[in-house]
């Protein structure tokens, strides 16, 4: 009963499946529940918060996945992701655990600093290709429209060039209004930029969302006190990315088209399930997969580009589902 009932709703309490095994004439304590639903491989996780897809954004993805499913990795090459983050001095990925005795919990080396409001933050823009991280800066103001296309004027072509972009490159951005304004689509066609048609909804298709998350990351494990050191340590940790390693997944000479679980990695690491992860959709299958692949953060720009298939792929088969980024 206890397993039955968080399937089929996964935001019950231990204190609801207490009260309602009770009124079945079962007592049990939370512990109980808690231990079988572990022994289940159930466990109490934070629910991920994802944009919200409506029916529109839901075909615009399909339909963007249908598109570019058969894309050969080169083209995923000469395209240049760029998006904004925001970094907290003191957020979340500051959070740590430490190994210390009874009663020193206080002690300056057991505790992380914490202010109201978090203690302030900063804005980035940056962009990427599979050769490397390009240009990174702090966005000082609000953003607008004008903003925007003076950022670009000011770091998108000199990133191209610093990457050594192959003539033709493709230049994607997702469809905030700064960036699907008239004003910036001109822009864009006078500078005679592609411009990746993108889904909106669809940061988990993007392969900058992982980038931005190993930045935080690292930034955090670094601690930095103030907002000045915040912002050089981006600075920092975004130049330390590298564009390639020694455990690159894929090839742009290798088909991949039934990419299986044993290609999801993070880092090189491979999962002994060789069960196929996504199936080519032209081919059923009796039994898939009920939830999108969770892309993990890859250990370069490189790497992260060689999953493009399968977001394609996941988006394909669940264009309802936003894809889990860790």
């Amino acid at each position: 009963m206890i397993t039955r009932t968080v399937s089929k709703n996964p935001r019950t309490t231990r204190g609801d499946l207490v009260n309602d095994l009770q009124r079945a004439g079962t007592k049990v304590t939370k512990a109980t529940i808690s231990n079988t639903l572990r022994r289940q491989g159930l466990k109490s996780c934070s629910a991920r918060r994802v944009p919200l897809l409506k029916p529109v954004h839901v075909q615009a993805r399909l339909k963007f996945a249908r598109e570019h499913l058969d894309d050969p990795e080169e083209d995923w090459e000469n395209v240049i992701w760029s998006d904004e983050t925001k970094i907290e001095l003191f957020g979340k990925n500051s959070t740590r655990r430490v190994w210390r005795r009874k009663n020193a919990e206080l002690h300056p080396k057991n505790t992380i600093p914490t202010v109201k409001h978090g203690g302030g933050n900063i804005m980035l823009w940056g962009c990427f290709s599979a050769k490397g991280p390009g240009r990174l800066i702090r966005v000082k103001e609000r953003m607008n429209g004008a903003m925007y296309r003076e950022i670009l004027s000011d770091n998108l072509l000199p990133s191209a060039r610093a990457l050594k972009m192959k003539r033709g490159w493709v230049f994607q951005h997702d469809n905030d209004p700064k960036h699907t304004a008239r004003a910036t689509k001109e822009w864009l066609r006078k500078k005679h930029f592609k411009v990746l048609e993108w889904p909106s909804q669809s940061p988990d298709l993007n392969p900058i969302e992982n980038l931005w998350r190993e930045l935080k990351v690292r930034v955090a494990q670094r601690q930095p006190q103030n907002i000045t050191a915040l912002e050089e340590i981006c600075m920092e940790e975004w130049a330390k990315i590298p564009a390639t390693s020694d455990a690159l997944i894929g090839s742009p000479h290798r088909d991949t088209g039934d990419i299986d679980r044993r290609k999801v990695m993070s880092g090189g690491e491979i999962s002994s399930d060789p069960t196929p992860l996504i199936p080519n959709p032209g081919k059923p299958r009796a039994h898939q997969e009920q939830h999108p692949p969770t892309l993990k953060v890859l250990t370069s720009t490189n790497n992260l580009l060689s999953t493009m298939r399968l977001r394609l792929r996941a988006a394909a088969l669940f264009p309802k589902r936003q894809l889990s980024l860790q």
